[in-house]
């Protein structure tokens, strides 16, 4: 069951929200929270329902571990939780990973545990152990365990993320933040959800099939045309980034159906100057959580320059680790570990005066982004190919370098292909002209956080679309909702979220 899946809108979200305004009227607080956790473990059950008992034992070991934190802080402890989350990863993540890599070294033949990865497992563990680290900071002071666990398992951020921290969302679960503002916290969530739903099954899905050819077809020829490989690389690009993008709209209007605002977690990436900025835009909530849970506590920027361009391609490597058990991963981790290094070594190189800034200040921003964006789609390659050789013939193609070209092969991917360049040109105007659903309804307040994207915004041109609550914009959303819902009912086969198998 996914938020774009027919089950969850008819047949799970209105119970659950009717369920919520009955205990909303009661003024009953404690049951809103137990019934959107029992709601969310319900949620997380429809999936892999053997995976459940591996949630709840996480969430009693680690509250388990923070109650004990709270009487006695002692640092042994917090390494024992910490290990407790690492260790459950390893096993269920990453064991083959590193299985199959020992036999190829070392010419073993120990066996695969081929287990089944269990949904969510990287984002509900990092989550726990932020809360640990808090709670030996002595940054929490009272949480009791139907909050924690709801901190935890609260559906619209349980699968995908956003990651969030405990000072955002507990603090939250209590019965004024439930009971205020219903109707506007029900138009800004459905707007949000309607929004959401059209990025991923109109956009994202509508332009998946072409990446998804291109892919399959590299993994098992000599190499890819040009045009085909532009195409594949470029169709993948706009899919990850309305299939995420679509994904944390629809968290958040989930969320706040129920009063609650989850932190920005995306905000237009591909508007990035750099390679920096792309990361203060793309998965917010993991950037900040590597930054302070790994970066900063390897030495950060503290010990000169070389120490602090091998923190950071430490932390890039970890980080495409953890999106996947594959070195495809790892090195598109450690591309932007080098993209990192380079654009903190050319800004450097800047501020001491040793390259001229020659450009008028519209053209040095619009090349920025060129480069920055370009850079992205080469590391996008490495990150959805299966393996190095078919992202390989994939480099190849776009470089020019790739002399294969077998018309009958390539048919199914180039059918059309002046209809696949227009739906791309589309796309591209959607995320470079028009606002993001953060920008769209900012008067509202929908997110966590949403001051420190003001400034940044008014210094990015687009048109200035905002969102009210009136009848227009609810016909108009209505439309898209409409739209989305007829491109679910002709689907053959629901498609998941792209971030779900991290």
């Amino acid at each position: 069951m996914v938020f774009s899946s027919l089950e969850f809108i008819y047949l799970f979200l209105p119970p659950v929200f009717i369920g919520y305004l009955v205990l909303r009227h009661w003024g009953w607080e404690n049951g809103i929270i137990w019934w959107l956790t029992i709601a969310s473990l319900v949620f997380y059950a429809w999936w892999t329902p053997v995976y459940l008992p591996l949630l709840l034992g996480s969430v009693v070991i680690n509250y388990g571990f923070h109650r004990v934190l709270r009487q006695v802080r002692d640092k042994f402890i917090l390494i024992a939780g910490i290990v407790f989350n690492l260790a459950l990863i390893a096993v269920f993540k990453y064991a083959d990973f590193f299985i199959g890599n020992a036999n190829l070294i070392a010419g073993a033949d120990i066996p695969m545990l081929n287990l089944v990865l269990p949904l969510a497992i990287s984002f509900f563990t990092f989550q726990q152990i932020s809360f640990l680290i808090d709670t030996y900071k002595g940054d929490i002071i009272k949480c009791d365990f139907g909050r924690y666990m709801l901190f935890v398992v609260f559906f619209p951020q349980l699968i995908a993320g956003p990651i969030v921290m405990q000072k955002e969302t507990i603090p939250q679960f209590k019965l004024p933040v439930f009971r205020n503002k219903l109707v506007l916290n029900l138009a800004v969530g459905s707007t949000l959800f309607a929004i959401g739903l059209f990025k991923k099954i109109v956009l994202a899905d509508g332009i998946a099939p072409y990446a998804n050819q291109v892919f399959s077809l590299a993994e098992t020829t000599n190499g890819v045309p040009l045009e085909a490989a532009w195409i594949g690389a470029l169709a993948y690009t706009f899919q990850l980034y309305f299939d995420f993008s679509g994904y944390c709209d629809m968290a958040l209007g989930l969320a706040r159906l129920f009063g609650i605002r989850l932190p920005v977690n995306f905000n237009s990436p591909y508007k990035a100057t750099s390679i920096s900025d792309f990361w203060r835009r793309w998965h917010i909530t993991l950037s900040h959580f590597l930054r302070d849970y790994l970066y900063i506590p390897l030495g950060g920027n503290r010990s000169g320059p070389i120490r602090r361009y091998s923190n950071l391609m430490i932390t890039m490597l970890l980080g495409g680790l953890w999106h996947g058990a594959s070195w495809t991963f790892v090195f598109w981790g450690g591309l932007h570990g080098a993209y990192l290094a380079i654009n903190h070594g050319w800004d450097a190189l800047s501020k001491n005066g040793y390259v001229p800034n020659v450009l008028p200040r519209p053209v040095g921003n619009l090349l920025s982004r060129g480069i920055t964006l370009l850079a992205v789609v080469v590391a996008w390659v490495f990150f959805r190919a299966e393996s190095f050789t078919g992202a390989s013939n994939i480099i190849h193609g776009m470089t020019g370098f790739s002399t294969v070209y077998e018309p009958k092969l390539w048919e199914g991917a180039l059918t059309g292909t002046m209809q696949v360049w227009a739906m791309m040109i589309a796309l591209a105007a959607i995320v470079f002209l028009l606002p993001n659903a953060i920008e769209f309804t900012e008067k509202y307040n929908p997110v966590l956080g949403l001051k420190k994207l003001v400034a940044q915004r008014r210094s990015e041109g687009f048109l200035p679309v905002r969102w009210q609550p009136t009848t227009g914009w609810a016909l108009g959303v209505s439309v898209l909702f409409g739209l989305a819902l007829i491109q679910t009912y002709r689907l053959a086969e629901m498609t998941e979220f792209i971030y779900f198998n991290f």
